[in-house]
This record gives C-alpha cells, structure tokens and sequence, in this order.
C-alpha cells in the first residue's frame, strides 16, 4: 500500500516532521527552518473571532423535501411539490461564549441553508416564534446586556432585567424563555422558527405574506434547571453529543415543513403590526399549513470548516420568495452578512460550506483570500460589450405598497405589549405556570428590587396571576404592584 507523502502548504515533501533544524543536539534552531515556522505560525492563526451572539453551536447536513403543493403562493423551485434540496442547519445557543454549556436557559438558534438550483436560501431563526425586540436600534444593547459586566467580567442578572423591564416589548420572549422550553434537552427536541414576517411571490408576481414553521417530529423535551444544572456537571457538550451520535447511529432527526399564509389585505386590518417581531400570528386565524420534511442525516467531516466557518445571512433569498418591512429583518439583512465579511473574510461565501451548488456569476473582485482564479476576461465591470454576466428584469419584485414619511417612529406608541404574553400564561397548565414563576424568581436572584418591581408591573399587565405568582416568590406585595400597574 503506498504511503501518502506529508508536504508543506506549498507542496514540497518534508523529509523530518519529529525534529527541529538545530546546530547540533545543545546548539540554537535555525530561521531557514521553514516547516518549523509554518506550523507555528499556522497554529496562531488556526481560531477565527468567534460569533458575537450565537457563538457555540453544532450542524449537520440533509434534505428538504416538498410533499405539499404551495404554488400557488410561490415559484420558489426548491418548494414545489417533489423538489428535494440539500440543507445544513446550524443549532446554538446565542448568550453564551464559544466554551459555554449545552444545556444552559437560552434561546436556541436554528439556522436553515437550502442550497437551491437557484442559489443559496437562508432561513436565520430560532426555536421561538418571537424575539426581544422589535427596532434593531436596541439589538447591540440588549447583547451587551447578556455578555461580561466590564468590570466584574460577570453575566449580570440586574443588566438583563434592567434592560427587559425598561423595554416591554420584551415580555413575550421573556415568558417563552422561562417557561419550561427555555431549557431544551437537546436540539433535536426543539421547534424551528424563521420568526421573520416574509414574502411569497407567484408565478403572477402576486405578493403574499409568510411565517416559516419547523415542528420537530421527535418531540418537545426539556429539563428543569435542577435537572440542567445536573446535566452541565457531567458533560458541557449535551446536544452536540446528543445530535453527532443520533446521526451515527442512523437516528435521523426530522422536522415537519409548515407555514403560515397572509394576504396584503388581511395584513392592513390586522390588529397587530404583522411585521413586529415580537408578535405571533394567530393559528387561529392563520393557520399552519404543511409543506415537507426536513431532515438531518449526515455529519460534518471538519467542525471548523463546516460549522464554524459556515454562515447564514437573511440576504440570501431566491426568486419567488422576498422580504417584507419587519425591522428586525430589515437590519440583519446588512448585519449578518457583514459579520461574516469580518470573521471569516471578503469571499465567505467561496468557501465550500457556503458556496452555492449552482453557477456563480458576479463583478466581485480581489480582496483578500480570494479562494478561485477568475477565468481571464476583458468583462470585468458591468455594462460592459464583452460578454460579461447581465442582470435578469424577470426575477424583479413587484414594488411594496407600504409607505409613509421617513421619520423615527416610537416602536412603542401604541403597541400592546401584553395581551399575547398573557394569552401565552393562560395557555399553560398549572404545573408550567409554577415553573414559570420559580425559573423568573431564581432569574431574578440578587437584582435590585427596583428593578424586580418595574418587571412585575409588566408581568401584572399580562396577567395579575403571573404577577402575583412571581411577586410571591420574590416576597413582594402584590397590592403594591396592582396599584403600580394601573
């Protein structure tokens, strides 16, 4: 059996890899050494900056499949009925540093790349179908918020709760992050949300408004905070543990395709802002609609080459399905690409994680860690008479009839925060409700009780009993919160 020959990066065979070029046994190494000097300097530089939210995570690859018919709101080819595409998706925790435990109270990222006959689509979500905030003004407040105190280089409960009880907007998040599914048991037990309000558009050019929807078909588990706790003493890796070897041993995880349908008219009478991230829509109203399967059935081979350095941006959308004016969605269109420009590089997207699996044709040029040799061509910029890539009118959306005077609206003036919190309290059982109550409580251990007073008037507005039952744990009167919140 022939034996592979080890060479440096440039491709030259390397006679000794056992022992540094020295004068003699006792005698200084040698700067002609190169081998020495590549495989130090490579080792500085082996760690990208790690993900400022989102920063630990695990993926896998699989498929999409279309089993359902929803042409009639998009000509999206990878959804179809029959189309099958390949997928990666990217789980995380988003406070937490790159070494933070699995089985932390967090939100759970859930991050879709379908790579599509069409290009790249990104679906950036998380397990929950809202989010913190709706004006992505506050999006690096509120992450400072849930990094290291400057000072102490300590998370900080009070900044947390500070921030949250002087932003109400916040509460529907906040009560979906203590109740019992704030602490999954692993990633394959979590729901996926794109959260984001989108746009189908037909074969007609006709707009619809969308929700994506992934339900997992293996089951909500979640532990207690006793329980994780438990879990974090013995292994700080849990779901990236738990989703590696279920796919090695053949386990596939699968999630069910759904997605919810608006209309522009429905969207100008309903009585919440369709676009505000920190609102549901109604299933009631606007109900689930099946569209495949999702699932996960093959592992990365390099962990660093496929998940670290894999990035997912909202920019990437492909033609039948569109944006819309959410805010938030608006903002990471921008923030999420350039943080991969920053961490990964110029041409991110080159890399073979993150390279689209149909021809790429654009007028990006050089810059550093450019990883192809453009072919040589006199079409280097655009117009050009030589043949160069040309822009397509017919994938061109229809303009968006929203409108009004540019000016910095008040996200909130006039929103009701508390009617969907409190809707979402009142859906829980007893047992759920109680959790809710102790999760807040320990939460809020050590924060000042100004602070703990402004949250509870919120929680009182959701609903008395979800104020009163956390006033009670905290031992504060609940007269004196009723009195505050009126």
């Amino acid at each position: 059996m022939s034996k592979t020959i080890m060479t440096t990066t440039a491709g030259a065979p390397i006679a000794d890899n056992q022992n540094s070029l020295s004068a003699g046994p006792r005698g200084p190494l040698l700067m002609q050494d190169y081998q020495l000097m590549e495989k130090l300097a490579h080792q500085n530089r082996e760690r990208v900056p790690e993900r400022a939210v989102h920063a630990k995570g695990s993926a896998a690859y699989g498929s999409l499949k279309i089993t359902h018919d929803i042409s009639r709101w998009t000509k999206a080819a990878a959804l179809q009925p029959g189309a099958e595409s390949e997928v990666l998706l990217r789980f995380s925790t988003v406070a937490g540093e790159r070494g933070a435990a699995d089985a932390e109270r967090d939100v759970r990222g859930f991050a879709l790349k379908v790579y599509t006959q069409q290009g790249n689509w990104d679906l950036v979500g998380n397990n929950t179908p809202v989010f913190f905030l709706r004006d992505p003004l506050k999006f690096p407040d509120f992450i400072r918020t849930q990094k290291r105190h400057p000072v102490s280089n300590l998370r900080s409960p009070t900044a947390m709760w500070d921030f949250w009880s002087l932003s109400p907007e916040s509460l529907h998040q906040v009560t979906t992050l203590f109740s019992d599914r704030g602490l999954p048991q692993s990633y394959r037990h979590v729901h996926g949300f794109g959260s984001h309000t989108y746009s189908f558009l037909n074969a007609a050019n006709e707009r619809v408004w969308v929700k994506f929807h992934f339900k997992t078909q293996q089951g909500i588990k979640n532990w207690t905070n006793a329980e994780g706790n438990a879990v974090i003493a013995n292994d700080r890796e849990s779901a990236q543990r738990d989703l590696f070897e279920s796919i090695e041993k053949g386990d596939f995880p699968r999630w069910t395709f759904y997605v919810q349908i608006m209309t522009e008219e429905q969207a100008a009478t309903f009585r919440w802002n369709p676009f505000d991230l920190t609102k549901v829509w109604p299933h009631a109203d606007y109900p689930l609609i099946e569209v495949g399967v999702l699932e996960l059935n093959r592992n990365p081979d390099n962990y660093h080459a496929e998940v670290e350095q894999s990035s997912f941006s909202p920019s990437n959308i492909v033609p039948g399905i569109g944006f819309s004016p959410d805010k938030m969605l608006q903002a990471r269109i921008f923030a999420y690409a350039d943080a991969h420009r920053y961490r990964i590089g110029t041409h991110y997207e080159a890399l073979p994680v993150n390279r689209p699996r149909c021809p790429v044709h654009h007028y990006h040029a050089d810059g550093a860690m450019r990883f192809d040799s453009p072919p040589r061509t006199d079409a280097w910029y655009e117009p050009n008479s030589f043949g160069g890539p040309v822009e397509d009118p017919s994938v061109a959306e229809p303009p968006l009839a929203i409108h009004g005077d540019a000016d910095r609206y008040s996200h909130r003036d006039g929103n009701d925060d508390y009617t969907q919190p409190g809707d979402l309290f009142r859906l829980m059982s007893p047992d759920q409700q109680r959790q809710l109550f102790d999760n807040i409580a320990a939460a809020m251990h050590g924060v000042p009780v100004e602070i703990q007073k402004r949250q509870l008037v919120h929680f009182h507005r959701a609903d008395p009993a979800y104020g009163a039952g956390v006033a009670y744990r905290l031992g504060i009167s609940t007269d004196e919160i009723a009195i505050a919140a009126e």
